[in-house]
């Protein structure tokens, strides 16, 4: 996500690189901002990934249960029907493909 300008209208190249050597001429410290890289592997994501679908289902199977009588024949329960009765007995058992030694 690109910064807030800090002018009416964005920094050229030009203006933002000049920007950049006068704050480096000054001797101001540069502030980088790294995103925090995902470091699992592909299978602790997947392990992972099924485990949260798994508690969701149960927190729809929660929600439908919890629903009032006049909603009982609404299109939320019947979308709320359909994802609990979702087969994810399959999924645990599904081991993903191992990589090159990498996994």
């Amino acid at each position: 996500m690109p910064g807030q300008s800090i002018g009416e209208k964005p920094m050229t190249d030009v203006e933002r690189q000049a920007r950049y050597r006068a704050a480096r001429a000054a001797g101001r410290p540069a502030i980088r901002i790294c995103r925090p890289t995902d470091h699992r592997s592909r299978a602790q994501r997947c392990d992972d990934t099924i485990g949260t679908l798994v508690g969701l289902q149960a927190e729809y199977a929660a929600w439908l249960a919890a629903l009032p009588a006049n909603l009982r024949d609404s299109a939320i329960a019947d979308v709320l029907q359909a994802i609990c009765e979702l087969d994810r007995g399959e999924l645990p058992a599904i081991e993903p493909p191992r990589g090159f030694g990498r996994d």
